[in-house]
């Protein structure tokens, strides 16, 4: 059996927008992301585990507000208080976390086929999303998450780099034609490339 991700059949590769006598490194990439293993990892109230002791991937999980944890494979994104959302390339991780978290102390759900992945990277990327997110990107950093909307889909935010801006968007997969068009349509004013 195939999958066929969110965007299989709207995502067509190209330039555009205002993309004319503009510099390549002017533009904005947008592609979807695929293949990544999604978890969610929710601590339950009453387990006694201490989280510092948790290390997945050659990583902890932190407790610190709307920050992520990354390596070159593997990030963790803070959701919430005992809510992280890793974000892996390694597909088997999965069979590891599930031996390493016991289901007493926290539930994991895998939810690789449940959300649309958009990736924008480009010096413009803050400013597409400031036309239809009401967060403050200006204090977004390398390795900030957020939750929050665009459009009024619920989205979460990850930004990867900031040199220059590379930012990693997540959504309920049934919203995922809604959020790329409105992305894409954001982006027009800078031009973009669609790989």
């Amino acid at each position: 059996m195939t999958s066929i991700t969110a965007l299989e059949n709207i995502h067509i590769k190209g330039l555009f927008g205002d993309h004319e006598d503009k510099n390549e490194n002017e533009l904005i990439n947008i592609q979807e992301r695929k293949n990544l293993l999604i978890v969610q990892i929710a601590q339950y109230k009453n387990s006694s585990t201490l989280i510092k002791d948790i290390n997945i991937d050659g990583l902890n999980l932190t407790n610190e507000a709307l920050k992520v944890s990354s390596n070159g494979d593997t990030r963790i994104l803070w959701c919430g208080p005992k809510n992280w959302l890793l974000v892996s390339t390694k597909k088997d991780l999965l069979i590891t976390i599930q031996q390493l978290l016991k289901e007493i102390d926290f539930a994991v759900t895998d939810l690789s086929h449940s959300r649309a992945i958009i990736e924008l990277d480009g010096e413009n990327s803050k400013e597409v999303l400031k036309k239809g997110c009401p967060f403050n990107f200006n204090e977004l950093k390398k390795n900030d998450c957020v939750n929050s909307v665009f459009h009024g889909i619920t989205i979460t935010v990850d930004m990867i780099d900031d040199h220059p801006n590379k930012i990693r968007l997540f959504a309920l997969r049934s919203f995922g034609e809604s959020l790329y068009h409105s992305i894409t349509d954001a982006s027009l004013e800078f031009g973009y490339r669609a790989i």
